[in-house]
């Protein structure tokens, strides 16, 4: 495990571009009690070595509950790196592939996690620009291994970059006003006691409800939401996390964003000790650096198109300038997903950093 985890780290040393998880997060995912995903999953990590070095890692992951929804008997492959050898990457994947076999999967697909939280999709563009902590990146020679063993496109997400503009555009002042006035809804923040108790239901119920048509999404359950809360309550920043409620109380929509913290990554080295933790802490509290992660914005099927991220943009620009973020950059959105796309056209957006899951017959 301890190579599994280090390999990329390796693999990308000097790489300006390369964003590197930390090695606990990477750990407590093949635990089930810190991943409550593993419930309804089986993980299994895998290694290539040649002459006793690590060349590449994989895991594979069995969503049992992803595949009951989809009526499919899909192997995930996910957590891929290698050298630029393809011995070594059809070796990982074929790994994947026969462990999958022997549990009655007739496909493969990838890269995927456990859950739509965690890092999916190889990148096939612009391997020149920054990945951050909750995106994949990876050298450019991945997908032409993919392709070259036979695996083709299931399904393409892209990023959507914005350079933040000093006023709120026009278009989504007047959409906010519109929901505030015509349908009574209002943004707030939530409290950290009300989101270690019982909001969080709430909001994953939100979760599970607005992402169910997405492409193999599994609902999160309870435990697994518990586990998130508790892993992320003491680093997030809760005027970041605006939620809309109309008069009645009722959730609608939710926003997590966060300061990037790509460079405090980079610097940690996958590490908290014996500096990893300061160089964090800098970036989430004394001196942020120049962008946004926009993690995700859910909204309630039932108010969908009628502009809730309007409110959720009028309520964010203010505090990111604030903050002296620059520009802001979403997490993987399917490029089929119109709905999410079209929202950003007022701020003159730049569609970044296309990324694949691949697919196959065993």
């Amino acid at each position: 495990m301890n190579d599994f985890i280090h390999f990329p780290l390796h693999l990308y040393e000097g790489s300006r571009q390369y964003v590197p998880d930390l090695s606990l997060d990477i750990r407590a995912q093949f635990s089930p009690r810190t991943n409550g995903g593993l419930e309804n999953s089986s993980v299994q990590a895998f290694v290539a070595y040649r002459d006793g070095n690590p060349v590449g890692r994989i895991a594979g992951i069995i969503n049992r509950k992803a595949n009951a929804k989809w009526n499919a008997k899909t192997v995930r492959f996910g957590m891929i790196d290698f050298i630029d050898d393809k011995e070594v990457s059809a070796a990982l994947l074929d790994a994947v592939a026969e462990w999958g076999k022997a549990a009655g999967m007739d496909n493969i697909q990838g890269p995927l996690g456990v859950t739509d939280f965690d890092k999916e999709g190889m990148l096939v563009e612009d391997f020149d620009r920054s990945g951050s902590m909750v995106d994949i990146y990876n050298y450019a020679y991945y997908p032409e291994h993919l392709e070259a063993l036979g695996f083709e496109k299931a399904v393409d997400w892209v990023h959507v970059y914005v350079t933040l503009p000093d006023k709120l555009p026009e278009r989504y002042a007047k959409t906010a006003r519109l929901c505030r006035e015509m349908f009574h809804m209002h943004v707030r923040k939530l409290t950290a006691r009300e989101l270690k108790g019982s909001y969080t239901d709430k909001l994953f119920n939100l979760l599970n409800t607005a992402y169910a048509p997405l492409y193999g999404f599994s609902s999160f359950n309870m435990d697994q939401a518990r586990q998130f809360v508790a892993k992320y309550i003491n680093v997030v920043d809760l005027n970041l996390m605006p939620i809309v409620e109309n008069d009645k109380g009722e959730l609608l929509a939710m926003a997590v964003t966060m300061g990037s913290l790509s460079e405090a990554f980079r610097k940690a080295k996958g590490r908290l000790l014996p500096l990893g933790w300061w160089y964090l802490l800098k970036s989430l509290k004394f001196k942020h650096e120049k962008g946004a992660d926009l993690l995700l914005i859910a909204v309630d099927p039932k108010y969908q198109g009628l502009g809730l991220n309007a409110l959720i943009f009028e309520d964010l620009l203010p505090i990111y300038k604030k903050y002296g973020f620059e520009w802001a950059e979403t997490g993987p959105q399917l490029e089929d997903n119109v709905k999410e796309l079209s929202q950003w056209k007022p701020m003159n957006p730049e569609i970044i950093k296309r990324r694949r899951c691949y697919k196959k017959m065993l």
